[in-house]
């Protein structure tokens, strides 16, 4: 990464992290009561903060628990622009929730989130008791970077044999960082991806270019899906990152993954926080209720 990629990128860093913390006010979820509580996670890419949500109904069982990684691509460390998402899942789904600070870009590039994703995963699943959760009932996902990085932590899972997800929730996710920003279409004149905007992301998160055919980096060009976890694949029509994520369902699909796809018409990338607010709801109810089933079976 060049010295002015390097400059552009905090830039953006600064700039986008005050923006994406405003999530629109009636996605808010403000009637939803907030139970939290902070976690610290040694991993082998140093320490995380996470935050756990409590759901606020108390039943007489440990109860199950999603981790959830924030968007950002890969640059911006705000993981406070989630908070109603996972307000609205620990309240509606009936689990712990656990919100994860990863490190970020361009201070931290590839494979540092990565590595905090799967190390904070795995301990979650192995330390339930102790934090009054049921870690052999988990479930994982996150938004647009926060997605890609669920794809890896499943990835990874899998082929390590440590623990088994029920769900992975892979919303408005970056798939392939190896094909050019310019050929990915969005029909909107400006939608919110910008081709350049874009490339600095991947330069900033994936330095070397070599590195940006990995799975763990680019998980729409593996070719081994097979085993991986049961799959909520959200899109948005007007995303650029919408053909990426709609071939990704149908290549789970295509290996046995059990798959749920829904493609929300009329939306950009960045929906669920920003609005229109009937389908940011929706897709919250759909992630919500989703969970509720996988993770009560």
């Amino acid at each position: 990464m060049s010295f002015s990629q390097r400059v552009q990128a905090r830039g953006i860093q600064l700039f986008l992290g005050g923006v994406m913390s405003r999530v629109h006010k009636d996605l808010r979820f403000t009637d939803i009561p907030k139970r939290t509580e902070p976690l610290q996670v040694e991993t082998g890419a140093g320490p995380v903060t996470c935050t756990v949500y409590r759901p606020s109904a108390v039943t007489g069982t440990l109860a199950p628990v999603y981790v959830n990684f924030h968007g950002g691509g890969f640059v911006v460390g705000r993981p406070e622009q989630d908070d109603h998402i996972c307000r609205y899942i620990a309240d509606r789904a009936g689990c712990v929730v656990v919100n994860v600070d990863y490190a970020v870009a361009p201070q931290r590039p590839f494979p540092a989130a990565v590595t905090q994703a799967y190390d904070v995963t795995a301990w979650i699943a192995e330390n339930g008791h102790a934090n009054n959760w049921d870690g052999s009932r988990l479930a994982v996902g996150g938004h647009s970077a926060g997605a890609n990085l669920t794809a890896a932590v499943c990835r990874m899972a899998r082929d390590r044999g440590t623990f088994a997800p029920r769900l992975q929730i892979i919303d408005s996710a970056p798939l392939d960082q190896l094909a050019d920003p310019s050929t990915k279409f969005s029909p909107l004149a400006k939608p919110l991806l910008s081709p350049a905007l874009m490339r600095l992301f991947t330069a900033a998160y994936v330095p070397d270019p070599d590195d940006r055919a990995d799975p763990l980096v680019s998980p729409a060009l593996a070719d081994d899906l097979a085993g991986l976890p049961p799959a909520l694949v959200i899109t948005a029509e007007y995303d650029r990152l919408r053909d990426e994520g709609d071939a990704y369902a149908k290549a789970l699909e295509a290996a046995g993954v059990p798959v749920t796809h829904r493609v929300f018409e009329g939306v950009d990338h960045y929906f669920t926080h920003t609005g229109p607010v009937p389908s940011g709801k929706e897709a919250m109810e759909l992630m919500a209720t989703t969970l509720r089933t996988a993770l009560s079976t």
